[in-house]
């Protein structure tokens, strides 16, 4: 019987670890490819000119904010949706997703409006140059107007992952790269008798591409293979207490990003009084760095998932064992990424820059970034751990704690006022990320997110 029990003990161990790689894996390789997506349009767009480089960056710049709302929106429908897909509840997943639509719509419509009125006035507003501004405001327009359709695939990409199907994201994501890829080329630089439209392209290519992306959602969660389904053309009705729980749950999720964005800018405009070689350094060196995120984000949405989902099932010690083994695979995920940053370090550098001076300085900068993984690891995931339990108010404050308390401060007094330059950035970046993932961590095993209730 003993024996009985221990390999039913690892049975249930291994299906576990199974579940969350078979969640995780799609999503690592959708992340990748929106990656993907910004590094294509960069190609294709850098024939054309340096100004046109530098209009896709300003424009991206808007959109990062607007994401930042469209992402937290996809937090509370994960959130509600697996915790509704654990009660057994299709109905109630199939409401949230409606109400979140709802709601996403009218903010991207707002969005978009507020981009077509003032877009001029925002690009000057980001510093952009008039010979800039030429280049910045077709593609502002064709891609920051229709921000809806982002909104809305999002959306429904996040429903689809927290009704535990990551590999449909997944696909649509191949399917958007690979037109948004072939209308580039085409419409930037034209085909057969078509001139094509320059930077222009290059907008409406990507637009298109998440307007096929967003039919292909509605054409999968209207088929009978998905758990949650719904229709444009059933009857839609306004549930204020669903759109309430949405909101109380993505509100402090977006305030969240916000906060990581605002400092992100405050700590950038420190490091360009450091020097320009720290400048370069510290963008080549944050480049690289995405690629350890990559895991930690795919197990975060693994994670997310199973936690909400184990809770709507009143299955909460299962729901940590998901957060638990989704940490644990990631980290060992982000640890190999890490030694390959430690050892490769020099190599890594020198494919961005031949600068023997901002090389030395990325360097330094990958080597502290590698010892610091377990850390990083847990602000990604067992913040998505938390938040798909709908506790989004703790991880927010820990990030303003983090980000203005100790980075900002610590970029300031360590890089500057110590005069330690970027190896000092960095060793705040370090040391907020230390204490943030203690934090997180610490909040994560007592176990409050287990009570919190969702309508």
């Amino acid at each position: 019987m003993r024996e009985k029990a221990v390999y039913l003990k690892s049975f249930a161990k291994e299906n576990r670890i199974n579940t969350v790689i078979v969640l995780a894996i799609p999503a690592m390789i959708e992340n990748i490819l929106q990656v993907f997506i910004g590094i294509v349009d960069i190609y294709f767009v850098g024939r054309v000119g340096t100004e046109a480089i530098a209009a896709i960056g300003m424009t991206n710049l808007m959109m990062n904010v607007y994401i930042s709302f469209f992402l937290a929106l996809g937090v509370g429908t994960t959130a509600i949706v697996s915790r509704n897909i654990g009660a057994d509840n299709i109905e109630g997943s199939n409401n949230a997703v409606k109400q979140s639509l709802i709601i996403g719509v009218f903010i991207g419509l707002g969005f978009g409006l507020i981009n077509l009125i003032f877009s001029k006035n925002i690009l000057m507003l980001l510093g952009a140059e008039e010979r800039v501004i030429q280049y910045a405001l077709p593609y502002f327009l064709s891609v920051a107007v229709p921000a809806v359709f982002l909104c809305v695939m999002m959306i429904l990409s996040s429903a689809l992952r927290g009704a535990g199907d990551t590999k449909t994201p997944m696909k649509i994501a191949i399917v958007v790269n690979v037109i948004n890829g072939m209308l580039d080329y085409i419409l930037i630089f034209g085909i057969l008798n078509f001139n094509g439209f320059g930077i222009l392209g290059a907008g409406l290519a990507t637009t298109f591409a998440r307007i096929v992306g967003v039919i292909l959602l509605f054409k999968k969660m209207n088929s009978k293979e998905t758990k949650i389904s719904i229709s444009l053309f059933e009857p839609w009705a306004i549930n204020k207490n669903t759109i309430k729980s949405i909101l109380t749950i993505s509100l402090p999720a977006a305030v969240e990003r916000l906060i990581m964005r605002s400092g992100q800018l405050i700590y950038g405009g420190l490091i360009i009084k450091i020097g320009t070689e720290a400048y370069v350094a510290h963008n080549i060196a944050g480049t690289i760095e995405t690629f350890s995120y990559l895991p930690g984000m795919g197990f975060g949405v693994a994670a997310a998932t199973l936690v909400g989902q184990n809770l709507g099932a009143k299955k909460g010690d299962e729901a940590e064992k998901f957060g638990l083994i989704s940490y644990f695979l990631a980290m060992g995920f982000m640890v190999m990424v890490g030694a390959v940053f430690y050892i490769f370090a020099p190599f890594l550098a020198g494919l961005f820059t031949k600068d023997d001076t901002v090389i030395h300085l990325v360097v330094k900068v990958l080597r502290i970034i590698a010892l610091f993984q377990p850390f990083l690891c847990i602000t990604l995931v067992i913040t998505a751990s938390l938040q798909g339990a709908g506790d989004t108010k703790f991880p927010m404050y820990s990030t303003l704690i983090g980000i203005w308390g100790i980075r900002v401060l610590g970029v300031y007094i360590l890089g500057i006022r110590l005069g330690m330059g970027l190896v000092g950035v960095w060793f705040a970046y370090a040391i907020d990320v230390t204490i943030r993932g203690v934090i997180l961590m610490i909040r994560f095993l007592k176990g409050k997110w287990k009570k919190i209730k969702i309508e």
